[in-house]
């Protein structure tokens, strides 16, 4: 099987879908100063990165067993997991982490059969929050959840202990720990800067505060 994880964090780093910037960090919308900033979309303007993504989702699939539904999340993981369902000729639906305002007020759009299982497609998983109220929208619509593979993971322990505690499998083609390495192959980063990364992923909240 092919080392997807760091073919995949190299092509990310190459095509700018992951922006390491150690010394002028980015901002996000909590607060927290972040020296990675991680758009997936760009991957599906892409091709060899849209295929790799989709191969290793394929090929990881495998790990949850049968599976009757893929469910893309919304929006991030709308397009791949339409891919992923094609290949794998199964029916697609996606799932929003919240109920939409108007109309049917739904959650979940496509046809869900109560009881089929359902395999979740995500862009990116942080500190899991929002990963997990889609695959309760889908619990809530009677599925059952085969598990969660998304492109990219930082690492968070917080995620880890959310999926854990409810005991939902996941697995992710890529991580932070794979991206550092990587980006140290391409120099992207100096080597004085690891150390300093990886304090980031064990406390980003504290982290040049």
């Amino acid at each position: 099987m092919m080392d997807y994880k760091s073919a995949i964090a190299k092509k990310l780093l190459q095509i700018n879908a992951i922006n390491l910037n150690y010394d002028e960090p980015f901002t996000w919308a909590s607060g927290i100063k972040s020296p990675i900033y991680c758009d997936n979309r760009k991957s599906l303007s892409d091709p060899d990165a849209r295929n790799l993504i989709c191969r290793g989702f394929v090929e990881r699939s495998s790990e949850f067993g049968p599976c009757d539904v893929i469910a893309g999340v919304a929006t991030g993981g709308i397009a791949h997991g339409m891919l992923v369902a094609d290949r794998l000729d199964l029916p697609f639906i996606y799932v929003r982490t919240s109920a939409k305002g108007h109309g049917l007020k739904n959650a979940v759009e496509g046809k869900l059969i109560p009881g089929q299982r359902v395999l979740v497609i995500e862009d990116l998983i942080s500190t899991g929050g929002s990963s997990y109220q889609a695959i309760e929208a889908l619990l809530e619509a009677g599925a059952g959840i085969a598990g969660m593979m998304a492109i990219f993971t930082y690492g968070f322990e917080e995620s880890k202990r959310l999926f854990g505690d409810k005991n939902i499998q996941v697995s992710t083609l890529t991580d932070y720990d794979t991206l550092i390495r990587s980006a140290r192959e391409l120099s992207l980063i100096r080597e004085d800067q690891i150390h300093g990364l990886m304090e980031w992923k064990n406390d980003p909240k504290a982290w040049r505060q």
